[in-house]
């Protein structure tokens, strides 16, 4: 079996990112837009480590920064899940308001 090229792997990762940006700026709901930002760090995560792989094989700095990101991304889910409880507790919605949804 043939194993996956670099080019390969950017091209997930690229299609995983413009997903992430995609579902962050046409959503309304808070947690779906929660979410494309994971999809957007995850993207940034295969890079990481496609580059660490197939560029400097003997390192693990790659590796490092991706246990870095996953950190970081796991303690904003916390804290934006907490906010998110808060919003929808006083407003009673999750969804973000635009002006042309407000009614004068």
């Amino acid at each position: 079996m043939m194993e996956p090229g670099l080019y390969h792997i950017l091209f997930i990762s690229a299609a995983l990112f413009f997903i992430g940006v995609y579902g962050f700026l046409t959503r309304r709901n808070l947690i779906t837009m929660l979410m494309s930002i994971e999809l957007i760090l995850n993207s940034v995560n295969l890079n990481f480590i496609a580059f660490n792989k197939y560029l400097w094989p003997g390192k693990m700095d790659g590796l490092f920064f991706v246990v870095f990101i996953i950190a970081i991304a796991a303690a904003e889910a916390a804290v934006a899940i907490a906010i998110i409880i808060n919003l929808y507790r006083s407003h009673h919605s999750i969804d973000v308001v635009n002006d042309e949804d407000l009614k004068y």
